[in-house]
């Protein structure tokens, strides 16, 4: 439902950003395929928001909600070979700075 909805603002005119991974559980597969074509007629740009696990490992131990190999388990769940459009490194930049780049590169002409 995401992906129709996201298409659905698109088509509108909108600019959509989605947060979520792109994952290959069997109950889903191939989910990449599927918001690829859901979105074939709308403008699409993938972005991967980075960190190397070992920041994600320590990040994770410092929330409550989450446990220290999360982030390990959800790499091992996402999609390979996905096609990204940029690449942003939450290690290097602050959310903010992260976020007027995808802005900067993406939405600004």
């Amino acid at each position: 439902m995401m992906y129709h909805t996201a298409k659905l603002y698109s088509d509108m005119g909108k600019n959509v950003l989605i947060d979520g991974i792109l994952v290959e559980r069997e109950e889903i597969k191939p989910h990449d395929q599927q918001m690829l074509e859901i979105l074939q007629d709308s403008p699409l740009d993938v972005v991967e928001v980075y960190c190397p696990p070992d920041i994600c490992r320590q990040r994770s131990r410092c929330r409550e909600d989450r446990f220290e190999a999360q982030s390990d388990e959800q790499s091992e769940w996402m999609a390979k070979d996905i096609r990204y459009s940029l690449k942003v490194d939450t290690s290097a930049h602050s959310p903010a700075e992260c976020a007027d780049i995808i802005i900067q590169k993406l939405f600004k002409q």
